[in-house]
């Protein structure tokens, strides 16, 4: 098995796929989340990208958000070390607008202020693919997808019984145990999986700064995925998700209230469940899905200097029925069509020294969705999508959203031309409207996006070679920022002295994406991209915030011997600002990996990593640390 890297049209940019190499050429790659269903990449025209379970075995990675952050037009940022808060922008979209799922059940926190998830808390345990879709994706995902979305899915399945086993530690005081089980028996196919991870950590707050204080974190996570065949035709899904973690993290202490260490932790805690039905009839040309899924999530804050200690406290809770049905209207023409009914409620308390028991802050929603989505092949190689969605909000009303996807494939597939359009709007989160900072003076409005990408896949020398460009561009309008009242005196302030919500920003995202994969000969394979962003606020013609305009990315693997894998990979990321309005600079960086591993027997295997070789430092977040060299080892064992 091979790395590539894939760049598409507005594309299905298949990153750090793992495609078996097939008459000296790629074999062909089947995505899932931009249709639905399983699909051809070559007939889709939305962007996506690939992880594949052997891409995480290859990079070692511990925490998914090390591996998203090679993909193109994505952007990770963290406050600190592994386990502190951190944040995905795809395209310059804000965090809360990138949705992200496991087995189908979506982890975005209803307690978080912007509905993200947390991803902090999103280790590597016993994932088998994660597919990322770019662009607004409101049209089969809905309200919180208008940046894109992060599917991931869990191992299931397989020839009888396996058992697998890692544990690795390093620099730190760092340490992960994994254990997992997959296979079938009968009617059954399962796959669990539990891990602990620790680590010492760094300071949150930047060492230069004077700090030294070690921010630990601890988290436990475990899966379930597992489906039983009732008959030919019918099937149930059980699958679950859990996290527990507590980290430690710096404040803003007095007296100079700047950022420092200090004794401030936090508690998290995410539960989620799905149960499905699955039920084909008129001989498989009609498949449905109905299904519910629920979430809860947790979280508290402590200041052990402060009374009282707990400061913080956010308590989420989602409830979702779905229906999906996927009709087979002709040999190349498919209808996906469904109904989602979603119902959140967010209940959360701040108490202080001087309200030690405040009441609490609580609000629910509930949103009903139906969709359709039509794809079809035209002629001579040319597949067309479009698809439609209505959103009834329980607070605003109606919304529809669009979609329409051309993929054009040419000379024996040689050549794929793509293009892309959606839009699509997300409602303002619980907290923004029933917070402390909540908007005083008017309601909130819905944010909105559209989007589209044009481009074109290319394999050379017998598909030895793939070579991709997309255009993309994305507008955003109504976006919700906070506004600070420090220092201001308005009419909204006098009742919001901390701040408030606001629709203030509206923002234009446009950009190239290149990248390449070459099989530079039986044991050496390179990958490569690079994308440059221009990320703007249209109402001040300032950069947005952490948006770098030049991200590139390249990784060299070398595998001498059927036991033998070897890989260096580097990353470069280009100046931006930690602010709106191009405040706080952040600098550019060059981030060197190294990757090894041997094959002791058939069943176990030896690995070692280190990261930032060079021991570069660098900034994500102003004022925050970031890990210098660490190095690990460990090792794997299957039965």
């Amino acid at each position: 098995m091979r790395r590539f890297t894939v760049l598409s049209f507005p594309c299905f940019t298949v990153l750090l796929c793992v495609p078996a190499l097939a008459d000296g050429g790629l074999a062909e790659t089947v995505v899932i989340s931009a249709t639905r269903t399983a699909q051809p990449l070559e007939v889709t025209g939305t962007p996506v990208s690939v992880i594949t379970a052997d891409d995480l075995k290859t990079e070692q990675t511990v925490v998914l958000t090390d591996v998203l952050k090679e993909t193109p037009g994505l952007n990770i940022t963290r406050n600190g070390g592994v386990g502190e808060n951190s944040s995905i922008s795809i395209r310059g979209s804000a965090p809360g607008q990138v949705l992200v799922l496991v087995d189908g059940v979506r982890i975005n926190d209803p307690g978080a202020p912007d509905g993200a998830a947390v991803l902090s808390d999103v280790l590597v345990n016993n994932i088998a693919r994660v597919e990322v879709l770019r662009g607004p994706q409101s049209t089969l995902y809905g309200s919180q997808a208008i940046g894109g979305v992060v599917d991931i899915t869990t191992e299931r399945g397989g020839d009888g019984f396996s058992l697998r086993g890692s544990a690795e530690g390093g620099s730190l005081g760092t340490y992960h145990l994994n254990g997992a089980v997959s296979g079938s028996s009968g009617i059954v196919e399962y796959g669990a999986a539990a891990n602990y991870f620790s680590t010492g950590g760094i300071s949150a707050a930047d060492t230069r700064n004077g700090n030294s204080e070690p921010d630990p974190y601890h988290n436990f996570g475990a899966t379930l995925n597992t489906r039983l065949h009732l008959d030919d035709t019918l099937s149930l899904d059980l699958r679950g998700y859990y996290t527990q973690s507590r980290n430690a993290f710096d404040g803003f202490p007095p007296p100079a209230y700047e950022l420092h260490d200090d004794a401030e932790y936090g508690t998290s805690r995410l539960r989620a469940g799905y149960v499905g039905v699955n039920w084909s009839i008129f001989g498989g040309k009609l498949t449905n899905r109905f299904a519910l899924t629920e979430s809860e999530s947790a979280r508290k804050d402590f200041d052990p200097s402060s009374s009282p200690a707990l400061n913080f406290t956010s308590n989420g809770e989602s409830r979702r029925l779905e229906y999906q049905g996927v009709a087979a209207l002709a040999p190349a023409t498919q209808l996906t069509f469904g109904a989602e009914d979603e119902r959140t409620a967010l209940n959360t308390t701040s108490p202080s020294s001087f309200d030690p028991h405040p009441a609490p802050t609580a609000g629910h929603v509930r949103i009903d969705s139906y969709y359709a989505e039509l794809q079809t092949a035209v002629w001579n190689g040319l597949t067309l999508t479009g698809g439609l969605r209505e959103d009834d909000h329980q607070t605003f009303g109606g919304h529809t959203s669009v979609k329409l996807a051309a993929a054009w494939s040419l000379f024996d597939g040689q050549t794929v031309l793509r293009a892309n359009y959606g839009d699509g709007f997300k409602a303002p989160t619980l907290y923004h409207l029933y917070s402390q900072y909540s908007n005083p003076v008017h309601s909130l409005a819905p944010e909105t996006a559209t989007g589209w990408e044009a481009g074109v896949d290319q394999y050379l020398w017998r598909q030895t070679i793939r070579l991709a460009a997309t255009y993309f561009e994305r507008r955003t309008s109504n976006q919700i920022a906070f506004v600070s009242c420090y220092g201001v005196v308005t009419a909204a302030c006098a009742l919001r002295s901390s701040g408030y919500y606001d629709n203030i920003a509206r923002s234009r995202s446009a950009g190239l994406e290149l990248e390449a994969l070459a099989q530079l000969a039986e044991a050496w394979s390179l990958s490569a991209h690079y994308t440059h962003l221009d990320a703007v606020d249209r109402l001040t013609h300032t950069d947005l915030a952490r948006a770098p305009h030049d991200i590139a990315f390249a990784r060299l693997t070398f595998k001498p011997a059927e036991k033998w894998s070897l890989a260096a990979s580097v990353g470069v990321t280009g100046s931006s600002f930690d602010s709106a309005g191009e405040s706080g600079r952040l600098g550019s960086y060059a981030l060197g990996n190294l990757y090894a591993s041997y094959a002791v027997s058939d069943n176990l295997e030896l690995f070692g990593r280190i990261e930032n070789v060079l021991n570069t430092y660098y900034e994500q977040t102003l004022g925050y640390g970031t890990l210098g060299r660490t190095a690990s080892a460990g090792l794997r064992a299957k039965l």
